[in-house]
């Protein structure tokens, strides 16, 4: 699956640069240029990751960052990088100290970019799932549980592969449809809930004591 990005960058500029390094390295981006755009693109869908400008039209990106850090539980932190024309030692402070995983000043390397990116998104994936039961094989095209080989259909081995990218995070449908189906992706129906129902079928064949999806009513779905 691509990770999924969310850009806060005001300047045009700035933003297509970024668009097309983080594209063309496999990233799918999202770009909004106000806060209150962020804000709403977030309450739809958390992403994988968050890139943020600071000085906004409509107020300051550390305001945001404030607000995500507030409470989240530490399974649920959202990766999150600062842009700034600030570059003094202040400045990187505050920003780290109010929650942000990295900063960096502008300009900047586009390429410096994609590499703290990809860090950074190592760095937030917990090494659960092989503690779950779960072993994925052959760069993600197949996956073993319990030790033995699942018999998948592509849907299926896409959903468990998003599940398995965040085991402790509730993925919300609406993510999981859009990851998973993409293009493709019918909301109107409830082919996510259909392919959730055979794939759980599927795992309790070898783990019959314990269901190894859980089901958050109103949210999603997590991994046990």
């Amino acid at each position: 699956m691509k990770p999924q990005l969310l850009l806060l960058e005001d300047d045009p500029a700035i933003a297509q640069t970024v668009v097309f390094a983080l594209q063309r390295e496999g990233f799918e981006l999202q770009h909004c240029a106000w806060l209150h755009e962020a804000r709403a693109a977030l309450a739809q869908r958390l992403p994988d990751l968050l890139i943020l400008d600071v000085g906004l039209p409509d107020g300051n990106g550390l305001d945001l960052c404030r607000e995500l850090r507030a409470g989240a539980e530490p399974e649920r932190r959202l990766p999150l990088i600062v842009l700034s024309a600030r570059s003094e030692e202040f400045d990187r402070v505050l920003g780290l100290e109010l929650g942000a995983d990295d900063y960096l000043a502008k300009p900047f390397s586009p390429r410096e970019l994609v590499a703290r990116v990809r860090g950074l998104l190592r760095r937030a994936q917990p090494a659960a799932p092989l503690n779950t039961g779960f072993v994925v094989e052959a760069e993600g095209s197949r996956i073993r549980f319990q030790g033995e080989l699942l018999d998948l259909t592509r849907r299926e081995l896409g959903l468990l592969l998003r599940l398995l990218s965040a085991p402790t995070r509730i993925h919300s449908r609406e993510a999981l449809l859009d990851a998973v189906w993409g293009a493709d992706a019918d909301s109107a129906d409830r082919t996510v809930d259909t392919h959730i129902k055979t794939l759980r079928a599927k795992l309790r064949v070898l783990r019959p004591d314990e269901d190894a999806i859980r089901t958050h009513r109103g949210l999603g779905y997590s991994l046990n």
